[in-house]
């Protein structure tokens, strides 16, 4: 165990609590099984800013798919990106499948076992790479994530805010690790914090650490971490070009591989910025538009996303004004297709208007996407 002394008592109390409440994942070894370095490094990249509940079905249906880090690396990444679709973040799903690569043609397949080759991976950073390696290969790591620093805030009646106080907190759970089953600890800590040390009402009765905790005995506990208050969050908008095609086709179009949502599907678009005053020279051909009724709205982690949507009723030039990468959906496709949350919004925002008659068709608007540099437009009507 950790050295002798108070971090000592703590870490088997929390152990011995483990062995009885320990959550059933997916993702987590049972009994005497060895944990997979594949199914630790995969849920760990999925649970990032995201529940457990949300992930679930997210891992099952990628394990299935691709059940070795080597069939990932195999796999085309626009394959990846829609088996991620719905669960945000998408830069995630990128160094994913970055990162299975690097592992088959840095490492042979093999996670390397340290937390500083770990962290030379796409998509690792220090909280990862310390749960992978305690985890999968034992390290005496701490994965300090949100409800780490929730906990450790506590027990230790730290009143310093977030984020100063990280470099305290991580030195606080480092010295609780201890020298054996360093993962259990790991995941431990993880369901004390989802469990019973929860930001609202902390069951500080059914505590495994209730005797230490600095926070419970100081009446502190349910208003630690302290946080530095949040900056307001920006409003960003623009407008969404809904074009069908006569067989009910839709045009889509994916967005840059850098950059925001990158390498994802969209319904195309203006840029997102602050008002909206010429639209329609960004639409990707020429059209008499109407815009439908309503906003579709969006908040990201920096703004917050207010989009207009503009449906071409008659087409009047087919040909694309832009060379971006487009190409035309079927409707009952689109499900399928990588589309972030964003862009589902969209699409649920139009299809209850397509009960009425589809657009009628513009010259050339049933040939397909070409890229094409900018062209003639006429104004919505």
């Amino acid at each position: 165990m950790a050295r002798k002394g108070p971090e000592s008592t703590r870490s088997s109390q929390l152990l011995a609590w483990y062995d009885v409440n320990a959550r059933v994942l997916p993702w987590r070894a049972r009994g005497a099984e060895v944990a997979d370095p594949y199914r630790v490094w995969l849920s760990e990249i999925m649970l990032q800013q995201t529940t457990v509940q949300a992930v679930k079905a997210y891992f099952e249906k990628f394990v299935t798919l691709w059940p070795s880090v080597q069939a990932l690396a195999a796999a085309p990444l626009d394959d990846v990106l829609k088996a991620w679709a719905g669960l945000g973040y998408y830069a995630r799903a990128r160094n994913l499948h970055a990162c299975a690569k690097e592992v088959v043609s840095r490492f042979g397949g093999g996670f390397p076992e340290t937390e500083e080759e770990l962290r030379s991976l796409p998509g690792i950073g220090p909280y990862t790479a310390g749960a992978i390696a305690a985890i999968a290969f034992g390290g005496r790591h701490a994965a300090v994530d949100g409800n780490v620093e929730r906990v450790i805030s506590r027990i230790y009646a730290i009143e310093t805010p977030l984020p100063e106080s990280k470099p305290e907190i991580r030195a606080r759970a480092q010295a609780l690790v201890p020298a054996q089953r360093a993962g259990d600890f790991a995941q431990a800590m993880m369901d004390l914090g989802a469990t019973i040390c929860s930001p609202r009402d902390p069951n500080c009765l059914i505590c495994p650490w209730t005797e230490h905790c600095q926070g419970r005995i100081t009446g502190l506990a349910p208003t630690l971490p302290r946080k530095q208050p949040k900056k307001a969050v920006p409003t960003r908008r623009g407008v969404a070009f809904w074009i069908e095609r006569a067989d009910g086709a839709v045009l889509l179009r994916r967005r840059p591989e850098k950059g925001l949502l990158g390498g994802m599907m969209e319904v195309p678009s203006t840029e997102w910025g602050g008002q909206v005053s010429d639209a329609e020279p960004q639409a990707p051909l020429a059209a008499a538009w109407r815009k439908l009724p309503g906003l579709v709205e969006h908040t990201f982690t920096h703004f917050h996303l207010e989009l207009t949507v503009w449906r071409a009723e008659e087409v009047t030039d087919g040909a694309l004004r832009d060379d971006g990468d487009y190409r035309w959906t079927k409707r009952e496709d689109l499900a399928g297709e990588a589309l972030p949350t964003a862009m589902r919004k969209v699409v649920a925002h139009v299809l209850p208007d397509m009960s009425s008659p589809r657009q009628k068709p513009g010259p050339g608007f049933g040939r397909k996407p070409r890229r094409k540099k900018a062209g003639s437009r006429l104004s919505p009507g």
